[in-house]
């Protein structure tokens, strides 16, 4: 091992000798996090060069909404691409991470109008162009609180290079990939079935889609007369009054005859036909399907195949159009009236009412969605899916963890084609000018409109994801051939969550093949689960468990956040987390601290070389050869992005051997003084200063404080990540390891005799000849072992790993009082050991109870004998009156 050296520009600080005044007693972080991130930032440490020769490594964020404020799911996201980041930068790389965020169409405008609202106003009362100058100064005035938050929590992101979707560069891409697909004939008008939302009045995405159980009714109706009638089911039953045919399965005998009949559609005055469809399920329901084109996905499709004509009897704020009673009416006020004409009529068969389903919501205003047909623009997705499936399969993009992608290939293997427009006024309005003649011109970003009368731009803006799918090149200058595009795309990994790989991810795929000559937009997708609450359930405000991050970052510092979600993400598994877990990672932080100022105070130094081998002690030698394999093991776990096992690992490693063993064996030794207290402040701080840079991109401010005061040096964040020196002494290992063990017995039986941990009481050890000879001091100072006099007799002896300890605890406990507590304690395992035998010999038990109820019986009867051999080993032990 060599002492550590920093890398880059900023390598002009010497180390120098750290004092213990340098660090507080206690370490707050409310007074250090802010102050050490901002100077981090004016030192330039997170942009980077696109001129440099190292070689690059990139991320590019999942742009939030310019709306939003820091979720936890966010937190936990950034944790990740940030510590991915600090490490490449510590390892010699170009690191880029690149920051934005998205103009979140929808959720923006209604944030707008809203205000508006309060005002008495709506955006029409503006008009568009005002409206949109509205939206922009909303954006100025309160969009990217979020990325104030973002510096709350670390992020070492590249603030010089932020972006936003609708800024000049990235609207310019925008455009020419809209103007090239349009001309290949990727992008097409055609009416389909859409996700209608009747109070934002726009299309939106499934993504805005939220499905919910409603309670609702089923309703089974009486189509047509006697032989030549049919019974349908619907939880829609205005919808009948666009009924264009009812759909049976060709082989369905109980309708054989009706085939190709015309039936009688109930309060109409039209007939309609019985179709056969191989997509009918004939055992659900009646085996018949009223079919209404125009407000129904499945419906459509039924329609194409038999062309049937489309009849649309809802309007956009799903008011019913249909000529009659009903013309007018809200969609749920002609739902009852509709049912109650119908029962008026006999028609009605059967009523479910309360009936719950699943229903879909607009997100963001929680309005019953409607299925609508409706003239938009679409992406034909065929060859880009294929494409973007590609890339996974031959191994270009790796998936992790692997098991998830065939949910991915699931996604791009079925994709239908995508709706792209959006009746909205904020966004990237759709480049489509129309003249008066029926012309239809598609402009590039370099291309002036046409001009004349009667020409008018298309009034939709394209879907949000239609532009953060142009994100990870978008952001780095595409369409232009930027020095930031030939550095830094592909990006290296994209972190994200399962929950949107058919919605972000499957485009940025599509896209970045297709505009960058099959390049992917990144080699490796990490997918993670989604963030819980302690309870593994899933947080939201209608459950009351929704936690701002903000407050516990204030509370126990961002740190402890960090380290709390980092140490729960395995990857694409949910993440549980709940305050008290924060406040462990708290504890932890104050343990690397007293820990770091401990070893201040006793002169552990990063000065000069370490010491041979041959000078060192046994636990110095141990716990460099440990420390190598923890090295590696991060190494390992970082690059296969297992965060929660790289955290487990730096955790027990420096809580359990360097705080709670290495750090204790220690005190003797430098009690002693001389040569070979010298060597272990030097192992020491080599340890902390490996172990900080280690901890370094998971909780990065500590780790800044600690690290600078032990080494003089300028910053950790650019420092030289460790690299295992191959350092390893198996010896040493397997003799600290036992030397573990007989402290460990010992302690244990120390506590199980009532012994208080900083009792003293007489010990005898007999480690001549033995490894551990060399370690009495240390063994006695942590069994806390007085020396034995010439009046020592030992009332209990433990022989532990070939050596025996002797203690005299004559005096130190109440020997008949422990005896009666451990005779009790004996009587009632016994009493539960029986019980337990008793129901596990009864067959009549075994038979009758479920597996899992036998199986806990079992465990009890397993931790009764398990009890009974300790207390009784422990009453062995007892003193002899």
């Amino acid at each position: 091992m060599t002492e550590n050296t920093q890398q880059g520009p900023h390598n002009h600080h010497e180390p120098s000798t750290a004092a213990p005044a340098d660090l507080p007693t206690q370490y707050a972080p409310a007074e250090v996090e802010s102050e050490l991130y901002e100077r981090w930032v004016a030192r330039g440490y997170f942009e980077a060069d696109a001129k440099s020769d190292k070689p690059p490594y990139t991320i590019v964020i999942p742009p939030p909404n310019v709306t939003g404020s820091l979720h936890l799911g966010h937190a936990f996201q950034h944790t990740l691409m940030d510590a991915l980041t600090r490490r490449k930068r510590m390892q010699g790389h170009e690191a880029l991470w690149l920051p934005g965020m998205d103009h979140a169409g929808i959720a923006t405008q209604n944030k707008v109008e809203q205000q508006l609202a309060e005002e008495g106003k709506s955006r029409q009362d503006l008009g568009r162009a005002e409206f949109t100058e509205r939206v922009w100064q909303w954006k100025e005035d309160y969009g990217g609180r979020i990325l104030g938050q973002m510096r709350r929590l670390g992020d070492g992101v590249d603030w010089t290079r932020e972006r936003f979707t609708m800024d000049e560069g990235l609207s310019r891409a925008v455009q020419t990939v809209f103007k090239r697909m349009h001309d290949e004939e990727l992008i097409y008008q055609a009416e389909r079935i859409i996700n209608w939302c009747p109070r934002c009045l726009t299309a939106i995405s499934d993504i805005e889609v939220d499905y919910q159980d409603d309670e609702g009714e089923l309703v089974s109706i009486r189509y047509g007369e006697g032989e030549h009638s049919v019974v349908v089911a619907t939880t829609r039953a205005e919808t009948m009054l666009g009924d264009t045919a009812v759909a049976v399965h060709p082989d369905d005998e109980r309708y054989a005859h009706l085939i190709g009949q015309r039936i009688k559609l109930p309060l109409t005055d039209r007939d309609i036909p019985v179709v056969p469809d191989v997509h009918v399920n004939p055992e659900f329901g009646t085996g018949a399907v009223k079919v209404t084109p125009a407000h129904d996905p499945n419906d459509f499709a039924i329609g194409q195949r038999h062309q049937l004509p489309t009849l649309t009897v809802l309007d956009e704020r799903g008011v019913i159009t249909a000529h009659g009673p009903y013309e007018g009416l809200d969609r749920f006020e002609a739902r009852s009236a509709i049912v109650a004409a119908l029962r008026e009529q006999g028609r009605i068969v059967a009523e479910k009412r309360p009936y719950t389903h699943s229903v879909g919501h607009c997100s963001r205003c929680s309005t019953t969605i409607e299925p609508r047909l409706s003239l938009q623009w679409w992406v034909s997705v065929g060859p880009l899916a294929r494409a973007a499936g590609d890339a996974v399969r031959d191994g270009r993009v790796e998936i992790h963890p692997a098991d998830l992608s065939s949910r991915y290939f699931e996604w791009v293997d079925n994709m239908h084609d995508w709706c792209i427009s959006r009746q909205l006024w904020w966004g990237h309005r759709i480049p489509v000018w129309y003249g008066p003649e029926g012309e239809v011109v598609c402009l590039g970003p370099d291309e002036q409109p046409p001009t004349g009368e009667g020409w008018h731009q298309d009034t939709d803006v394209l879907d949000t994801w239609f532009s953060s799918g142009l994100w990870p090149f978008s952001t780095l200058g595409w369409p232009e051939e930027t020095a930031d595009l030939r550095r830094f795309y592909p990006t290296d990994v994209l972190v994200t969550g399962y929950d949107i790989i058919f919605f972000w991810v499957a485009r940025m795929m599509m896209f970045g093949l297709y505009a960058m000559d099959g390049t992917p937009p990144f080699r490796s997708i990490a997918l993670t689960g989604l963030v819980r609450d302690a309870h593994g359930k899933k947080m939201s405000k209608s459950f009351g468990n929704v936690v701002d991050p903000l407050d516990w970052m204030e509370a126990y510092g961002s740190d402890a956040l960090r380290f709390t979600l980092a140490s729960g993400a395995n990857p694409g598994t949910d993440v549980p987390i709940g305050e008290d877990w924060v406040k462990a990672s708290r504890n932890f932080a104050n343990k690397i601290w007293n820990a770091t100022r401990y070893a201040l105070m006793n002169g552990a130094t990063v000065r000069g070389p370490l010491p041979e081998p041959a000078e060192m002690t046994a636990e110095d030698r141990w716990i460099l050869s440990r420390l190598g394999a923890v090295v590696t093991e991060v190494d390992g776990y970082y690059d296969d992005f297992q965060f929660a096992r790289l955290s487990d690992a730096l955790y027990h490693f420096a809580w359990d051997e360097v705080f709670d063993w290495y750090v204790e064996l220690t005190k003797t030794t430098f009690q002693r003084g001389g040569r070979a207290a010298e060597v272990s402040q030097r192992v020491l701080g080599e340890v902390l200063d490996v172990l900080l840079r280690l901890l370094h991109p998971i909780v990065p401010f500590v780790t800044e404080s600690l690290w600078t005061t032990l080494t003089g040096r300028e910053s950790v964040v650019v420092a030289d990540w460790p690299v295992d020196s191959g350092f390893r002494d198996e010896p040493a290992e397997q003799e600290v390891a036992v030397l573990q063990q007989v402290i460990t017995e010992v302690r244990r039986f120390r506590a199980d005799q009532g012994l208080q941990p900083g009792q003293r009481v007489p010990g005898r050890l007999a480690l001549t000849g033995t490894p551990l000879a060399a370690h009495e001091e240390a063994i006695r100072s942590l069994l806390r072992l007085e020396p034995a006099g010439e009046d020592f007799t030992a009332t209990a002896a433990l022989p532990v790993a070939g050596v025996t300890v002797e203690l005299d605890l004559s005096g130190a406990i109440d020997v008949d009082a422990e005896r009666k507590r451990l005779t009790k304690d004996l009587g009632l395992a016994e009493k539960e050991l029986r019980q337990t035998g008793a129901k596990l010999e009864n067959a009549g038990f075994l038979a009758k109870a479920p597996e899992d109820v036998v199986d806990k019986i079992r465990a009890r009867r397993v931790a009764a004998q398990e009890d009974i051999t300790r207390i009784q080993e422990q009453l062995e032990r007892l003193p002899r009156g």
